[in-house]
């Protein structure tokens, strides 16, 4: 058998990759929704424990730069987010960055940690109304994180819950009651739908029509971000008043 000719194309498109929690079956799909078709996202998994808590979540250190060598050697990145926002609290956003460009060709690294905080930035607010589904300890760190990078936690509220397989099955009803409950505690500027696992994006244009207010959610602020980096928009179809307020 003879050898066929082929050529190399000389531009692949923009490619984008995920790092996503072994435990997580919101994050892709919700990526895949927010993602414009001209852009490739290429996914790898991380364990992840079954338990939410600081030592789990900080855990996940020691797996980052294997995850990440998962990714194909060739690829080439525009940006590489990581897909948990409690577990960037614990680990930190300098040290992920650092272990992800050290087992990838990655342009740019982030987080919802910091994706939060640049849509934010970009919209012009500070005062959060914050929504977790977490146990205490995981939910006041990862408040103290966002204090420290300059946001005021003016409302809070939490789902109270420490086993990750009962997060993504928590009704997006009960989502859009809790974000419903803690818009009215206090003042807020904008408020935040915290976890990547958490199913947010069907209620976010409810919540927004019935306070008045730009919501936000893990998975949303992470997609706008790496597109930021990209320097590619959106899909049309996103919701929420971030993504119309452009990049």
């Amino acid at each position: 058998m003879s050898a066929l000719a082929y050529t190399l194309v000389d531009r692949m498109p923009p490619q984008l990759g995920l790092v996503v929690l072994q435990s997580d079956e919101t994050i892709e799909a919700d990526m895949r929704r927010l993602m414009p078709a001209e852009v490739e996202l290429l996914v790898t998994r991380i364990p992840s424990a079954e338990d939410v808590t600081p030592e789990t979540l900080a855990a996940m250190e020691g797996e980052l730069a294997g995850a990440v060598s998962l990714f194909p050697r060739a690829a080439q990145f525009s940006v590489v987010g990581y897909g948990c926002t409690s577990g960037t609290a614990q680990i930190g956003a300098g040290r992920i960055a650092e272990l992800v460009q050290g087992g990838c060709n990655a342009g740019a690294v982030t987080q919802p940690v910091s994706a939060l905080v640049a849509a934010c930035g970009h919209l012009g607010v500070t005062r959060l109304g914050l929504i977790s589904p977490y146990v205490a300890a995981v939910s006041t760190h990862l408040r103290h994180v966002l204090t420290d990078a300059g946001l005021e936690i003016a409302a809070f509220g939490s789902f109270d819950e420490g086993e990750e397989a009962r997060v993504v099955r928590i009704a997006q009803s009960a989502v859009r009651d809790a974000a419903l409950a803690v818009a009215a505690q206090a003042d807020c500027d904008v408020l935040f739908l915290s976890c990547t696992n958490l199913r947010t994006l069907d209620v976010i244009a409810e919540i927004e029509g019935e306070t008045g207010l730009p919501v936000l959610s893990s998975n949303l602020v992470l997609a706008w971000d790496m597109l930021r980096h990209a320097g590619k928009r959106g899909a049309e179809s996103a919701p929420g008043r971030l993504w119309r307020a452009g990049f």
